[in-house]
């Protein structure tokens, strides 16, 4: 006969992000979706000189935000004309999002859709560019 099992040997502290990270995939040469991110990235500043950080690239994936060569230009022109006048940093509308941009190092900051900067307040910016 075998001996009872005290229950409470058994119980441990569960770790959830070591749960998690199990089941992310490890460097074994499959496609890593954060590579693609930085791909697509890259290209954008590449073509347009403007660079997004990582929080702006997490929330155009995350909300679903495309930004099509022709308004990256044009968020690019938004960026030299806020830097005439001076600004640090300035809020561009478009059609598909607003997007927070420091004009200095032409970096995005953060990305909102239009649903969201309709619920919210904008702040730390010194001007607007409405494309």
């Amino acid at each position: 006969m075998s001996q009872p099992i005290n229950i409470s040997q058994m119980q441990k502290p569960v770790n959830l992000i070591e749960i998690a990270e199990k089941g992310q995939l490890k460097n074994t040469g499959k496609a890593d979706p954060s590579s693609f991110k930085d791909m697509f990235s890259k290209e954008l500043a590449s073509s347009t000189g403007v660079s997004f950080s990582k929080h702006a690239e997490q929330r155009l994936f995350s909300r679903g935000i495309e930004l099509s060569d022709t308004t990256m230009n044009k968020i690019s022109d938004a960026i030299n004309r806020a830097d005439t006048k001076g600004s640090k940093e300035t809020l561009i509308l478009t059609d598909e999002a607003a997007l927070v941009v420091s004009v200095k190092n032409r970096t995005v900051i953060t990305v909102f859709d239009r649903d969201n900067l309709r619920e919210g307040v904008v702040t730390s910016i010194d001007s607007a560019v409405v494309l």
